[in-house]
This record gives C-alpha cells, sequence and structure tokens, in this order.
C-alpha cells in the first residue's frame, strides 16, 4: 500500500510542478513577459534538489500525506 501511496505522490508533484511551468508560459504570452521568473524559479529548484534533497513541493506533500514514504525530505 506504501508504494501506491508513493506513487501517487510522484505524480502529484509532476503535476504541480508541470502546473506552475505552463501557468508562467501562459501568464507571460498573455499578460507580461516577467511571469518566466517563475518558470526559472521552479528550473533552478528541480536542479538543485537532487544536491540539497529539499524540494518544497515534496515538504508539502509529505505533510499531507505523513502515511506513505517521505520523498526529498533532505535525509
Amino acid at each position: 500500500m506504501g508504494t501506491n501511496r508513493t506513487h501517487t505522490k510522484v505524480r502529484l508533484h509532476d503535476a504541480i510542478v508541470g502546473i506552475l511551468y505552463g501557468l508562467s508560459v501562459i501568464l507571460a504570452v498573455t499578460l507580461n513577459i516577467q511571469w518566466l521568473y517563475v518558470a526559472g524559479a521552479v528550473a533552478l529548484l528541480q536542479i538543485i534538489s537532487p544536491v540539497t534533497k529539499f524540494c518544497p513541493v515534496y515538504f508539502i506533500l509529505n505533510k499531507m500525506m505523513p502515511d506513505s514514504e517521505p520523498l526529498q525530505n533532505g535525509k
């Protein structure tokens, strides 16, 4: 059962990050090019998270889903 919850957590992470990328591009095209800074920040966090072993999205998901295996929790 824990593995299924872990897969759900990974899929939720991917969905949240994808929504952030897509939303920032849509807002950059329609409103202001400076919305691309959001996409850049998300990309930077994704690049450094394997080194730091910390991801803000996983941090929140770990708190919301305590019965699943913690991912990217800084250990």
